[in-house]
């Protein structure tokens, strides 16, 4: 539909307004004289006269009603579609207008009521998988505290009798607290960067040396299991933008992924480098894999596999989610795949700082 300014719809209303009388007395003028001279006196000027009133009449109701159906209806209608934004009611339906200015503000409603859509929407999903997310997270929390509880009540009441049996029981109350410090960690985690609107401790971070912490920290895991752990390309500073506690907490997720699905004897291979303005980073293992369901889930929130991936390891499903949103919120991407020859390849990369360490 054709639009016009306002300035030329006032323009076109006030030639109108001055059109129609003229218009309106000449035709009256011939009707008397017969003839379209002007200068040729008229009977009675009285028909001349009321044709002009009529004229100024109808001007003025035709300008009434292009005023009041292209700016009055319009902006009467946007008036009560933002009372229902108002009230959170986003299904509107605006008139259609022949004023450019009127059909602009129209289309910066329908792209506000477009964006408070997905706004919504996004904010229902979020609000679901957060309550998912704790219910899930509650229900796991119950089976390490109720053998705590039992064992500790088993201490107490002298069940274990002796020192083998007392050490024992120490020995699982410590790995039930352990794995109930790593489900509250993933939830206190989860939390803090699922608020997208928090303020990130900025600093400039070398990646490589947050790698290196990550791993000095898995490696009595991986002893226990006589897993091999080789570094790669560790040999200048790799600097980033962000926050160093959720990016050592990320790539611990990583790591701890890798050494509880690789399998004893194996190898895990850690690579950090720069390549242009990003920096690199990959962790290969030698275990399964992938499965191709999990290929295409593994990132969502308490996903595991079937096969491997349960809470009898401890977690909550967790944390290859906190890591692919904590690397996503600094600026870059994680992507999890399988190698040609075997093994998990989980591969990322992060914005190069401007300024090295």
């Amino acid at each position: 539909m054709k639009t016009i300014r306002i300035r030329k719809f006032t323009i076109l209303c006030l030639l109108i307004i001055l059109l129609f009388p003229w218009l309106f007395y000449v035709g009256a003028h011939f009707l008397e004289t017969k003839s379209l001279n002007l200068g040729v006196q008229a009977h009675s000027r009285m028909t001349q006269i009321m044709a002009v009133v009529a004229g100024l009449l109808f001007a003025f109701l035709l300008v009434a009603y292009a005023i009041r159906r292209y700016i009055l209806i319009p902006l009467e209608k946007m008036s009560l579609s933002a009372r229902q934004i108002a009230e959170g009611d986003l299904d509107i339906l605006l008139p259609s207008s022949r004023i450019s200015e009127i059909t602009e503000v129209q289309e910066g409603f329908n792209v506000m009521v477009h964006g408070l859509n997905e706004s919504f929407q996004k904010q229902v999903e979020w609000e679901e998988e957060r309550r998912f997310v704790i219910a899930a997270i509650a229900h796991d929390l119950r089976t390490p505290l109720f053998a705590l509880r039992g064992y500790l009540d088993g201490l107490e009441q002298g069940i274990a009798d002796s020192p083998e049996k007392q050490e024992k029981y120490l020995q699982v109350c410590k790995e039930k607290s352990a794995q109930l410090d790593r489900l509250v960690e993933d939830l206190f985690t989860f939390t803090k960067t699922e608020m997208m609107e928090r303020e990130f401790k900025e600093n400039t971070v070398d990646l490589s040396y947050v790698l290196q912490k990550s791993i000095d920290s898995v490696r009595p895991l991986a002893h226990q299991k006589f897993i091999s752990i080789i570094v790669k390309q560790f040999g200048e500073p790799c600097a980033v933008i962000g926050d160093s506690h959720l990016l050592e907490r990320a790539m611990n997720n990583l790591l701890d992924n890798a050494v509880k699905f690789t399998p004893p004897h194996g190898k895990i291979f850690v690579e950090c480098y720069k390549n242009g303005t990003n920096v690199f980073f990959t962790i290969k293992d030698t275990g399964e894999g992938f499965s191709s369901e999990e290929l295409q889930r593994v990132f969502e929130p308490l996903y595991r596999g079937e096969a491997s991936r349960n809470r009898s390891t401890g977690g909550a499903g967790l944390g290859l989610t906190i890591s692919k949103r904590v690397i996503t919120q600094h600026g870059g991407e994680l992507a999890a795949g399988n190698l040609s020859d075997g093994g998990a390849l989980l591969s990322g990369w992060l914005p190069l700082a401007n300024k090295s360490l």
